[in-house]
């Protein structure tokens, strides 16, 4: 069997994982989420077994690089990063509730690489072989896995405070008063946004040692470079506002929606401009 075709299984765990989780939530049945648990651990697992073997594949062809340099393993290495990241979330705080969000975006990741992307392995330009190629992509994209997360969690926190609700003092009933209380979803936006925030730091200055070697220059306003200031002030600006003017609640969970955005558009967007990162 060969990685593509595990990767193809592999989204349809996703999706499977993610209908669990929702009917966990709809339900409030404690069987459906434990199934989506395992169902997303299975998932994760066989991700990685995949990225695992396109790495052996790529040895076998002459290649041997690690798959991250692509816009369809960038996305198979995405979803795994989400998929880790909120299974070890759920086992320490025993939330299930944001595993709808976080098993979607997996999904649709994976779906997207599938349906739309080439799967083809090739070579390397000279500028992308460099031992700093590994630390780079992988510290973003576990800073992008952080942040999605934080979004999940945001979601939850506007969705459960809309209309008169005034939180924290009014807690909803039925389906959003399954959502956890305001003050565990402001945390853990908290949490996830500091920990991405630090590996998209670490990221920034791989990729600007990465780039001196490889271009000559630490930094060069590449649209890239240039998103990922932008997004890295966002996330900066929530952590200043929480830490030091006592931000919380719907303030933040807005802030890390428009760092959602900016991420997005720091990854996508800038395939669609000129520039020295654009993702093929």
């Amino acid at each position: 069997m060969t990685s593509s075709a595990i990767f193809s299984i592999i989204t349809f765990v996703y999706g499977a994982a993610t209908l669990l989780y929702i009917a966990a939530w709809v339900f409030k049945k404690s069987l459906p989420g434990k199934l989506a648990t395992i169902t997303l651990a299975i998932a994760a697992v066989g991700n990685l077994a995949g990225i695992l073997l396109r790495w052996v594949e790529s040895h076998q062809m002459g290649i041997g690089r690690a798959p991250l340099t692509n816009l369809y393993e960038s996305l198979i290495f995405f979803a795994l990063t989400i998929a880790v990241l909120y299974l070890f979330v759920e086992f320490k705080y025993r939330i299930r509730m944001i595993g709808a969000i976080a098993a979607l975006i997996s999904f649709l990741s994976m779906a997207y690489a599938a349906l739309k992307l080439n799967n083809a392995i090739q070579p390397l330009i000279p500028a992308l072989q460099s031992n700093w190629l590994i630390a780079h992509v992988m510290a973003c994209f576990i800073g992008y896995a952080a942040f999605t997360i934080a979004f999940g969690i945001s979601i939850m926190f506007l969705v459960k405070s809309t209309g008169d609700m005034k939180p924290p003092a009014a807690q909803p009933v039925g389906m959003m008063g399954r959502i956890p209380a305001f003050d565990v979803l402001d945390d853990l936006t908290h949490q996830m946004v500091t920990f991405g925030f630090l590996f998209l730091s670490i990221g920034i200055i791989t990729g600007a040692v990465w780039a001196n070697q490889a271009w000559g220059r630490y930094w060069g306003w590449d649209p890239k470079e240039t998103w990922s200031l932008v997004t890295w002030l966002i996330y900066a600006t929530l952590l200043h506002a929480r830490l030091m003017r006592g931000w919380k609640g719907k303030k933040i969970a807005i802030l890390s929606f428009v760092g959602f955005l900016a991420m997005l558009f720091t990854y996508f967007g800038v395939n669609l401009l000129p520039g020295l990162h654009s993702y093929q």
